[in-house]
């Protein structure tokens, strides 16, 4: 079992229920998953940028990515609808456990200059976005083989529609907000 599920079952439930003043455990907010999201804009021009990006993202979720293509075309940007211009993926479950625990206490302390990730970047229902600009600060991508950066969005949806909930949940993960 992924060792954030562990704790959370174990002593962050009970610590919510007390400050929240709730005894029914299915009350209390949860993580219900985690969408990592790429925009690859220059895979117009390359196709191999693409192709890279599937790869990395698939080394740090530990799943497939599912490709995704413009909706729209869009002249000004040499865009026609249909071309693929990024990949997402979606965790939930033990992997969604597992990818929040390397992210909390492995990548985000690897940023440079890190002094805490946003506490206002929550969307008014309990979801918290966050954007990387590299994708080199997981250990899952080897340097040396990266020909270029690519940052990422990282979408935590919650169960709870309040944003104050939904980040005392986070704080009990291990959450590095700035102060």
């Amino acid at each position: 079992m992924a060792r954030l599920l562990d704790r959370y079952n174990s002593e962050i439930v009970t610590a919510l229920g007390e400050k929240f003043g709730r005894k029914n455990r299915l009350s209390l907010p949860k993580v219900q998953k985690v969408v990592i999201n790429m925009g690859v804009g220059k895979a117009l021009q390359d196709k191999n940028r693409l192709g890279e990006a599937v790869e990395h993202l698939g080394q740090i979720a530990g799943q497939r990515p599912q490709i995704t293509r413009a909706k729209t075309s869009v002249s000004s940007f040499r865009l026609r609808e249909g071309q693929e211009i990024g990949c997402r993926v979606t965790l939930r479950g033990k992997r969604m456990y597992e990818f929040l625990d390397r992210l909390i206490n492995l990548a985000l302390p690897r940023i440079r200059d890190f002094r805490g990730v946003n506490p206002k970047s929550f969307d008014g229902n309990g979801n918290y976005n966050m954007g990387l600009s590299e994708q080199m600060v997981f250990a899952e991508i080897d340097p040396d083989k990266v020909n270029f950066t690519q940052g990422m969005d990282i979408t935590i949806c919650t169960s709870t529609r309040n944003d104050d909930e939904a980040r005392e949940l986070l704080k009990q993960f291990g959450m590095p907000f700035r102060e």
